[in-house]
């Protein structure tokens, strides 16, 4: 039986969500440019880059759960231990995120320079960042259970919340009133996420024993939890350093937050990219699982012109009127080189392709393969930082350098993608195994 290629309701919410992501991101860098100085809004830049990192302990877990969901879902059975563990995975994260708040807001306390109320605010911030994991966590058990519908609204109503709130401190509401109001609103989506996802298996209601169940789910993945761990670590490093770097290097103030307006663009657009991808997810997946090649070509394609779309509009805006947009953003506290635009239109290419490949990839479960692309990556950043110490590079130069590594892995992101799930769903019926690299 023939399935549609897109979900409306679920590709016009994706749309919603992933364009309230980009504005959002971009009134929180106007507001807290407005409202903070230049050294306490590079700090609240950092603060969100430490509270990102936790990332690092995912190892891939989420994608490896998904694919676990995912197929049981496609194949009609239970989820059985698959939503213990998917259970005992959420509850770490959570943990995770609200020990790194704790201590957040005690590393600050203990600063001269910082009253107990500032600590709060860098440690709510921290937690609100970091909830992002756990929020991460819950889009993938959804999608994986074809709940993909539900979650985007709540995105949109979280989304929606935080840009209510900071419009709220631009008017004169205390920052700390906003984060408290903004982390309930955090906790109230995840109540209601958590509860559809346990009537649909996907979750278990008891939360006993989730320490056995996490060591159960690492024994039964320990060698995929080995490839995709690779890739996570690598992804994020190569997403995250950036904001250690550039303060270490060049100090806090500017620098840090013409680093941050530069990827709170790039990483806004990729948030649109991955909402056309997220689209096409769950036909690219049946389609891999049917070994329906031209579906599987059909549904990449259309997440490359959905992609292509804001790309195009983005490019445009930047070509005509990236000196005005971001003095708009930033106001006193930094001004943007006019250099910064090629990059940014350089990065916003290749994110799309990245985005794209990568999509197809992780959710075919080729973990090995796109480990060995990230880690190179990875590796050329660590010798770009090199560079840029001997080299005495400055900002431009040091986002120039990001954006040439960054193609280079996109590139071979594409290629892995043609050579491996594309033609794998072109061949006869059996196992679907990653392709050999």
């Amino acid at each position: 039986m023939s399935q549609r290629l897109i979900s409306v309701p679920f590709f016009l919410l994706r749309v919603l969500t992933a364009g309230a992501a980009f504005v959002s991101g971009l009134l929180q860098t106007f507001v807290f440019a407005h409202v903070l100085s230049t050294q306490r809004f590079s700090v609240f830049i950092l603060v969100a880059a430490i509270g990102y990192s936790l990332w690092f302990c995912d190892l891939g877990i989420v994608k490896i759960l998904f694919v676990r969901l995912r197929e049981r879902f496609l194949l009609g059975n239970g989820n059985g231990s698959v939503a213990g563990h998917a259970s005992a995975v959420l509850l770490f994260y959570m943990s995770l995120a609200l020990a790194g708040a704790l201590l957040c807001f005690a590393f600050m306390a203990m600063r001269p320079a910082n009253s107990i109320r500032q600590a709060a605010e860098f440690g709510l911030f921290f937690l609100f960042v970091a909830f992002n994991l756990v929020w991460f966590a819950l889009r993938n058990i959804a999608i994986a259970v074809d709940e993909y519908v539900l979650f985007e609204v709540l995105e949109g109503t979280r989304r929606g919340g935080y840009v209510v709130g900071l419009c709220a401190v631009l008017a004169g509401l205390p920052l700390l009133m906003m984060l408290v109001g903004v982390n309930i609103l955090w906790a109230a989506v995840f109540a209601l996420c958590v509860k559809r996802l346990v009537t649909r298996g996907a979750l278990m209601r008891q939360i006993s024993g989730f320490g056995a169940r996490l060591v159960e789910f690492f024994r039964a993945n320990k060698i995929e939890l080995m490839r995709s761990g690779m890739f996570s670590v690598s992804e994020i490093f190569n997403a995250n350093y950036p904001y250690l770097i550039v303060p270490m290097l060049l100090g806090l103030g500017a620098p840090p937050i013409i680093l941050d307006t530069t990827f709170k663009v790039f990483r806004g657009a990729t948030a649109i990219y991955g909402a056309a991808c997220d689209v096409l997810v769950p036909r690219q997946t049946s389609a891999m699982a049917e070994r329906d090649g031209p579906t599987m070509v059909r549904a990449t394609w259309l997440a490359v012109i959905f992609c292509g779309i804001p790309a195009a509009g983005a490019c445009g805006v930047l070509i005509f009127a990236a000196d005005r947009l971001f003095a708009l953003l930033l106001g006193p506290a930094a001004t943007m080189p006019p250099q910064t635009t090629p990059v940014l239109i350089i990065l916003l290419l290749a994110g799309l392709a990245q985005m794209v490949s990568q999509g197809v990839l992780v959710h075919a479960g080729f973990f090995k393969e796109v480990a060995r692309i990230s880690s190179s990556v990875a590796a050329v950043m660590i010798g770009m930082i090199a560079l840029t110490i001997f080299a005495h590079f400055d900002i431009v130069q040091f986002l120039q350098g990001y954006a040439v590594v960054y193609c280079w892995g996109a590139l071979a992101a594409v290629a892995l993608m043609i050579r491996g799930p594309i033609r794998l769903a072109h061949e006869g019926t059996g196992e679907p195994t990653p392709a050999a690299p």
